[in-house]
C-alpha cells in the first residue's frame, strides 16, 4: 500500500517538472482526508477549478482515505525525530497509525523534510 503525500498528488495534477511514475497509480493508494483539502485549496488558489476539477475528482476517487481520528490527532501532538510542519505531522501521524494497525505502507513524497522524518521513524519510502 502506498501512502500518497500531497506533494506527489499536486505534482501529478499540475504537471510539474517532477512527476510520479505511471505505475504508482496502479498500486493501492491511501492518504489522510487532509490530502483532499490540501489539493482543493491549491487548485482554488491557482484558479484552476474549471480546467482541473474533473482530474482532481478522478484522482481523489482512486485513493482510500483515513480520517483524522483522535488516535491520529493525538500522535500528531507528540514529538517527531526531526522538525516537521503541522500538516506534515498530520500525514506522518496517519502513516504511523496505519503501521500500528499492522498495515504495510510506503510513503510517496517529494517533501525532503517529510521523507527525512519518515526515515527516522523507519517508515519505508516509495521510490519515485
Amino acid at each position: 500500500m502506498i501512502y500518497l503525500d500531497t506533494s506527489v498528488a499536486l505534482a501529478h495534477l499540475l504537471t510539474e517538472d517532477r512527476s510520479p511514475p505511471e505505475k504508482l497509480w496502479q498500486d493501492h493508494l491511501i492518504s489522510s482526508r487532509l490530502l483532499e483539502y490540501e489539493i482543493w485549496t491549491r487548485i482554488h488558489a491557482l484558479k484552476l477549478e474549471g480546467s482541473h476539477a474533473d482530474e482532481v475528482r478522478s484522482l481523489l476517487g482512486r485513493i482510500a482515505f483515513i480520517e483524522l481520528s483522535p488516535a491520529v490527532l493525538s500522535r500528531a501532538l507528540e514529538a517527531f525525530p526531526s522538525p516537521v510542519r503541522t500538516l506534515d505531522a498530520l500525514h506522518l501521524a496517519s502513516v504511523d497509525f496505519l503501521h500500528k494497525q499492522g498495515q504495510s505502507v510506503e510513503l510517496a513524497s517529494y517533501d525532503d523534510r517529510m521523507i527525512s522524518a519518515a526515515r527516522a521513524l523507519r517508515f519505508p519510502i516509495y521510490q519515485l
